[in-house]
């Protein structure tokens, strides 16, 4: 599956972005989701994921409650809703794709990045 991540930009603290992720070249429904995240000089990490039927949602404590994944299976698209942004939000966000969401953090297909930056 290809993925094609898109929706970043410059977004002051307390504002929101809604990330996209188009999905094509197999089934999206066979494919649990997830957005990852490498901030400046730092290591990507887990930020959101959500299964193959879009019933079930985790997230990284540090976005709980700020951030939503959703997915729409009509436009093969997984959306990242970031809310009440914080500069410490500022990263290159990925979406990621695997069969199953137990195995989401070792995910067998990678988006290319879009860049959000949140200026204090």
């Amino acid at each position: 599956v290809q993925l094609q991540a898109s929706g970043g930009g410059l977004v002051q603290a307390g504002g929101s972005l809604r990330l996209s992720c188009a999905a094509s070249g197999r089934t999206f429904s066979s494919y649990a989701m997830g957005w990852f995240r490498q901030p400046p000089g730092k290591e990507r990490e887990f930020v959101a994921t959500i299964t193959r039927g879009g019933g079930y949602t985790r997230y990284a404590d540090s976005v709980k409650d700020r951030f939503t994944i959703s997915r729409d299976s009509a436009k093969d698209t997984v959306f990242l809703q970031m809310n009440s942004l914080k500069p410490d939000d500022t990263a290159l966000y990925y979406c990621a794709a695997d069969r199953s969401i137990t195995t989401i953090n070792r995910p067998g297909y990678w988006g290319q990045g879009t860049l959000v930056t949140v200026s204090s």
